[in-house]
């Protein structure tokens, strides 16, 4: 009997899996009780356990008017609900928090050695786009691309990272989805590993907390996204020395905004766009190293956007 329920799981899940990058698992079933839907087998207890076990299941919209952003979710570990929830399960654009998945899929499939040359294909030519001021025919390592993506939010250093991963910008894009599909974030569609704004570009704030989560398992992520200033030296097409400056976008390690009294920071990647406004992924722990995870996404100013990250902090405290 228990086998039989074993395989009818199994054949649930890869029904449900094949169909996530043609359409959207709330066609499915419901959204909102989509984790407890999902079921796997532990192996240690030789029972079935929810999917989102070790994971806080979002909870209903949260009441406080003074949030002003358009979307927001706070969770901490430990807690199987999240403490926060505004528009949690709405879409959004990303913007630049994408990158957060880019490093995932880079440091998921390569080694962090790896020597990358810049292609002219992952050169960026949109007026505004962030950049690590990369060129054709530079060399770098994969660990240097990956600070050029994540200190200045460099969208050349994203290309230049999905090309090496994923054969191509397209290619990697179908690995982040992949990944993103893998991990419950099943209302996200990435069509770039950057976060420049197009049509079939979004994510969700509870999405972009799963996102997070799963890169939080990862030490490099957290050692780079903490880093406020690393210094590039690479070799360009001519074999000579190059250096760049990159310094982090996070207020918080530039000093120009300070977290509540009792929190640190771990890691965490901005995003800006007209489209998306001003956003943030944070990662904090407290005094007893109980990591938090919090989101805020289209806020109108980058003033709003940190006084509102704090006011979410301060609910755990």
């Amino acid at each position: 009997m228990l086998i039989a329920c074993l395989l009818a799981v199994v054949l649930l899940v890869v029904v449900v899996i094949v169909n996530i990058r043609k359409n959207k698992i709330s066609d499915y079933y419901d959204t909102a009780a989509r984790y407890e839907s999902i079921l796997r087998f532990d192996l240690e207890t030789d029972d079935l356990v929810p999917f989102a076990a070790e994971l806080a299941v979002i909870c209903e919209e949260s009441n406080d008017p003074e949030f002003e952003p358009e979307a927001g979710v706070l969770a901490e570990a430990g807690n199987p609900y999240t403490v926060f929830n505004k528009n949690g399960l709405e879409r959004v654009d990303p913007a630049s928090t994408t990158k957060i998945m880019t490093a995932i899929i880079a440091l998921k499939y390569c080694d962090i050695t790896d020597q990358v040359t810049v292609t002219e294909d992952a050169m960026v030519h949109e007026y505004g786009a962030s950049l690590a001021n990369l060129e054709p025919g530079q060399t770098l390592s994969l660990q240097q691309l990956l600070y050029g993506l994540l200190l200045p939010s460099g969208n050349d250093a994203a290309n230049a990272i999905a090309i090496h991963a994923g054969g191509s910008i397209d290619g990697f894009t179908e690995l982040m989805n992949e990944e993103a599909a893998a991990i419950g974030a099943v209302d996200t569609h990435f069509s770039n590993p950057h976060g420049m704004t197009e049509e079939n570009h979004y994510t969700t704030a509870y999405d972009l907390y799963l996102i997070m989560n799963e890169a939080m398992k990862y030490p490099e992520f957290r050692r780079i996204c903490r880093t406020k200033q690393f210094i590039a030296e690479f070799l360009d097409a001519d074999g000579l020395a190059v250096s760049r400056t990159w310094d982090n976008t996070n207020k918080y390690l530039k000093g120009d905004a300070e977290l509540p009294e009792g929190l640190k920071l771990v890691a965490g990647k901005t995003g800006t766009t007209m489209a998306a406004g001003n956003c943030l992924v944070l990662a904090t722990a407290d005094a007893d190293g109980k990591e938090i995870i919090s989101i805020v996404m289209k806020a109108d100013s980058k003033d709003s956007l940190y006084r509102s990250m704090n006011r979410l902090l301060q609910k755990v405290n």
